[in-house]
């Protein structure tokens, strides 16, 4: 069944499938099988993902858990307490994580982490690339994993390295900009270039990177939330894993605030450039209107009332005067056009 499931952070629908998947250990790895609306979540379930989950879904997850779920309204709040917070001997941990990256309209939405009773349970509103490409790996049999802090380590790390993939790409794609912006043997002239094309460019990478931003952020946030969760057990290999992606968020924000402060450099000379053309424009414009002033002081003088004039008796001349004002008029309009101030 597919539905259509507005977010919170976005103002256009999204559609994805309603699903309860059950992930299991089966022949050293996870195999993962749908679970119907109204049937009972396997026992040996390691991981439960819930997609857009329906109210039974919820309430059957509760049931099998013994605890409440956040609903959507909470899993949106922006407290630190409400999005990472312990309860019922499970942790809670909600984070933004980004989707869409590759479309004009990316979109970073809540998805929530919980770890309760060696199992893992996440609620997403959203499809992001990383779930898709972890879940592939579950299905070629590549993944390895046999307790559920060894499933979450799996799902950040895809989601890591596919927030640094997109960032490398913004990266590359800015500095194409910047090279457009400030090439000055481009066959193109200052004048002829669309600024506006470049602004919004600029706008729409600036857009993507302060999503990406605010996504480091809370999984950085989680990931020293579950540092501190795991002190309690000695799983020593998932606490090293917990410090190595932390430090790999850590460069991605880095980066991510020296491709934010390159936008705006850009943003501002992008604008300096646009102020320097309209001047000379202006100046431009100027210089003509003092050539034209004393001929036009003279004639407004004199008003051209001579007796000797022998346009005066020209069967045409009516017909070329009006030709003569509009080819007068048309001639500016083109070379303006030209030079790329039109």
């Amino acid at each position: 069944m597919v539905v259509q499931a507005g977010a919170s952070f976005s103002t256009f629908s999204i559609r994805f499938p309603i699903m309860l998947k059950s992930y299991q250990l089966q022949n050293g790895g996870l195999k993962g099988t749908a679970v119907p609306e109204g049937a009972e979540i396997p026992a040996s379930s390691l991981w439960l993902d819930l997609v857009n989950p329906t109210i039974e879904e919820r309430r059957a997850t509760d049931r099998y858990l013994g605890m409440e779920l956040p609903t959507r309204p909470e899993m949106e709040e922006i407290e630190v307490s409400s999005r990472l917070y312990q309860e019922d001997g499970g942790f809670f941990m909600t984070a933004l994580i980004l989707s869409q990256s590759d479309t004009d309209r990316p979109l970073a939405d809540v998805v929530s982490f919980v770890l309760a009773h060696e199992k893992l349970i996440t609620v997403r509103y959203i499809d992001p690339q990383p779930f898709r490409t972890f879940a592939a790996r579950i299905d070629r049999g590549v993944v390895y994993a046999s307790k559920a802090e060894a499933i979450l380590m799996g799902i950040l790390d895809v989601i890591i390295d596919r927030t640094a993939d997109v960032l490398e790409r913004v990266g590359a794609e800015i500095e194409a900009v910047s090279r457009d912006i400030f090439d000055t043997g481009s066959a193109q002239g200052l004048g002829r270039r669309d600024f506006q094309l470049v602004l919004r460019t600029l706008g729409s990478k600036h857009d993507l990177t302060g999503k990406m931003r605010e996504s480091l952020l809370t999984i950085n946030r989680m990931l020293t939330f579950l540092s501190q969760a795991l002190d309690t057990k000695p799983n020593k290999d998932v606490k090293a894993h917990v410090k190595t992606l932390s430090r790999d968020v850590q460069s991605l924000q880095d980066h991510t605030s020296y491709l934010t402060s390159k936008l705006s450099y850009l943003q501002d000379a992008t604008l300096g450039l646009i102020n320097n053309e309209q001047n000379n424009i202006i100046k431009i414009m100027s210089v003509a209107a003092m050539v034209f002033l004393p001929p036009t002081l003279f004639a407004s003088i004199w008003g051209m009332n001579f007796t000797h004039m022998p346009e005066l008796r020209w069967p045409l001349g009516y017909p070329i005067a009006i030709i003569v004002m509009i080819v007068s008029a048309v001639l500016p309009y083109l070379w303006f056009k030209r030079r790329g101030w039109l």
